[in-house]
């Protein structure tokens, strides 16, 4: 039977005493009843808050398990977690070898065909209001229909805002024909429903139009005000969303809400008899949360072999303002004034939100070998984006090791893999970090050199990779920000960053990054450089390799009175580009025992200065020009046959197979990319390249 949605409030008198539970295990059971069960292997719940609510009736010391039967969990509300729920330990777990998967959703009925391209199933809930902006087929995200098609962009003819009062403005935009005759033709009840989607530099700003112009072919809205540094320009690239007139490519839909069908172009080879569709009733799935006034925590939760899905997000009449990383968007699974919480073997997918977000008042939390994917969002968030005032409740020592978090920001692409916020002490490692469009790992919330709580956090041994997809500008493999002594980024393998204009960088310490140490680092095919600072003090980028990015290898941006970095024991390997870009010749930096090596020329430059004269200058004086001897460079395969150019510098070889996740042979290969994925970044990068495109 599928679960139904209702609007109308039901409270069950859920009158079992304590006294009936089985004394440390509560079951719960796709087939349980709540008003019924008692929590025992004969009688079990039906859900997972009740399951909670129970527990924390019951007296004692002792860890309290809480295991769930194979099945399908359907919820129409978070699960909420309170300190009164943690009063002992606690072990969610499934039981069994079948998936215990909490769904956000609801399941529908089954297509009917519409016509030649087309099929529809009748939404009833849409009587009472019900609306949604994500649809899962057969466990697989379908994309709202849209202008261009997924992959392309619209491009601006105008754009002009005009300021309003307190802080709002009106932008009028014109585009080009194409859009312009399908919104045509777009009924007018349904323009509210449409949103824009604007892609300027590093950010998407989606806006609801308020009104469309037919004369002079303009459509206006109404917005927050866009930052002078990041306008929304002649420059900018657009996808128009949500209306029936786009829906003209395999697995787009449009859901009328006013008639309360969901159409449905489907992808070759989908029978109707045999697609399960599931639409989002909620945007969370967890809500773990303390109480700050208090200062009560949630604490000793264990959440072991459960899966999460589907969950949603709406955007609100306003639209989405531009905020670098997607910085205020929520998770599917929030936590708050909580510690020791632990997510081990889960899976969390199909969400309009980020992931999981440790946010305010954090500590000794874990995500281990759980696989993040198909992300509205971020994966894994940390921190909170503003400094508390007690500085006791700074968000630390979170640990994300062994993670698989692949596929995000498809509900706002300017999302980041995984960020850390005000948070310290935290641990990033062994994670395979794949298929966003922005940057990979993301480190510090403070732009200059103010004092910025994100010290002492540990970057290690990741695979960052495919990422960018020419979508977005200023991103890298690893972005660091504001004061973050003792910060350490090593062993990672970092590759295939391509972004729309400038970035496009693999290690990118960014406005006042601090006191930074990245060493034994892998980076290579990047875009714009392997390493580029914008401005920072006494980082050390030491025993890396930088090897074979598309058009520069080493960049810098502003030049300082202090020591910005020291930039010892790096083999460059270049084959196409410039070894040194921007600004490379100017920044105030140490350089020493570092070996280049151009395939095409041995005479090295820094933008204009030639090797003889940079030593001259007391720049790079026992470094050298030689082969590193790597295996197959060609083939990216930077392992080092022949040292003898490795020890004149003092590098040592480190191994950059360790990095991304480790353990069976089947959690590796879920981690690799499909073939198809890969080759489709690689035409991109082909083709856009052959454009020449190119800004500052």
């Amino acid at each position: 039977m599928k679960p139904k949605l209702f609007f109308t409030a039901i409270t069950l008198a859920l009158s079992v005493p304590a006294a009936g539970l089985c004394s440390e295990i509560i079951r719960i059971s796709p087939s349980g009843n709540d008003r019924n069960g008692n929590g025992t292997l004969e009688s079990p719940y039906a859900s997972l808050q009740t399951a909670l609510d129970r527990s924390a009736e019951l007296p004692g010391n002792d860890t309290i398990h809480i295991k769930a039967t194979g099945g399908d969990y359907f919820l129409t509300e978070p699960i909420r977690i309170t300190p009164r729920h943690t009063k002992r330990p606690l072990v969610i777990e499934r039981e069994g070898s079948v998936p215990a998967v909490f769904y956000g959703g609801i399941e529908l009925d089954r297509f009917e065909r519409y016509d030649g391209k087309l099929w529809r199933v009748h939404i009833p809930q849409a009587q009472y209001g019900f609306d949604f902006e994500q649809l899962y087929i057969n466990g697989e995200r379908r994309f709202r229909a849209q202008t261009p098609d997924r992959g392309s962009f619209l491009s601006l003819t105008e754009a002009v805002e005009t300021p309003v009062d307190s802080g709002w403005a009106i932008l009028r935009v014109a585009l080009d024909p194409e859009a312009e005759t399908r919104l045509e033709k777009t009924r007018r009840e349904q323009w509210s429903d449409i949103v824009f989607n604007f892609y300027h530099k590093w950010d998407v700003t989606r806006l609801r139009p308020g009104h469309y112009n037919t004369a002079n072919r303009s459509v206006f809205f109404t917005e927050q005000g866009m930052k002078p540094w990041n306008v929304i320009d002649a420059k900018t690239r657009v996808v128009i969303e949500n209306y029936f007139e786009a829906l003209d490519a395999p697995g787009e839909w449009f859901f009328d809400k006013r008639e309360g069908y969901l159409y449905y172009m489907p992808i070759p080879g989908e029978k109707p008899e045999e697609v399960r569709a599931i639409v989002p009733v909620t945007e969370k799935l967890i809500v773990i949360a303390g109480r700050e006034d208090r200062n009560e925590r949630v604490k000793n939760i264990r959440f072991r072999g459960l899966s999460f899905q589907v969950a949603g997000y709406r955007t609100p009449a306003t639209g989405n303002k531009p905020v670098q990383a997607a910085a205020p968007i929520e998770a599917a699974i929030m936590a708050d004034y909580a510690e020791n919480i632990s997510f081990e073997c889960c899976e969390i997918a199909h969400t309009g939100l980020s992931g999981i977000w440790f946010r305010r008042g954090c500590s000794a939390c874990s995500v281990r070998q759980c696989h993040l994917h198909d992300l509205g969002a971020s994966g894994l968030k940390i921190g909170d984006t503003a400094v508390p005032e007690d500085k006791t409740r700074i968000t630390n020592r979170i640990v994300a090791d062994n993670n698989i978090i692949q596929h995000g920001g498809h509900v706002f692409p300017c999302a980041v893999g995984v960020i850390v916020f005000h948070a310290s002490d935290n641990e990033i490692t062994h994670n395979d970090i794949a298929d966003f469009r922005y940057s990979g790992v993301s480190v510090g919330w403070i732009w200059g050199y103010a004092d910025s709580p994100a010290k002492r956090n540990r970057i290690a041994w990741n695979h960052i990779h495919h990422l960018g997809w020419g979508e977005l500008s200023d991103m890298g493999g690893v972005y660091t920000l504001g004061r973050s002594e003792g910060t350490v980024v090593s062993n990672n393998v970092i590759h295939h960053i391509y972004s729309r204009y400038y970035g496009g960088w693999g290690l990118y310490t960014d406005e006042g990054s601090t006191g930074v140490t990245m060493s034994d680092n892998l980076v290579y095919a990047c875009k714009s450089a392997g390493f580029h600072q914008h401005y920072g003090e006494n980082n050390l980028i030491c025993n890396n390799i930088f090897a074979r990015q598309l058009r520069t290898q080493l960049e810098a941006t502003r030049t300082e009175e202090h020591l910005s970095f020291t930039f010892v024991r790096n083999i460059v390997y270049s084959d196409s580009g410039e070894l040194a870009g921007i600004n490379w010749k100017g920044v105030k930096a140490e350089f020493d025992y570092n070996c280049f090596w151009d395939t095409r020329s041995r005479e090295i430059s820094f933008q204009d200065i030639p090797m003889k004269a940079w030593k001259a200058a007391g720049k790079d004086v026992h470094s050298i020009v030689a082969d590193p001897g790597f295996v197959d460079p060609d083939r990216y395969d930077f392992r080092i046959k022949a040292r003898s150019a490795a020890r004149k510098i003092g590098f040592r070889p480190f191994d950059f197979s360790r990095a991304g996740v480790y353990g069976s042979e089947e959690w590796k290969q879920k981690a690799q990319l499909s073939r198809n994925l890969e080759d489709r970044f690689d035409r991109l990068v082909k083709e856009t390249e052959a454009l020449g495109i190119s800004e500052w």
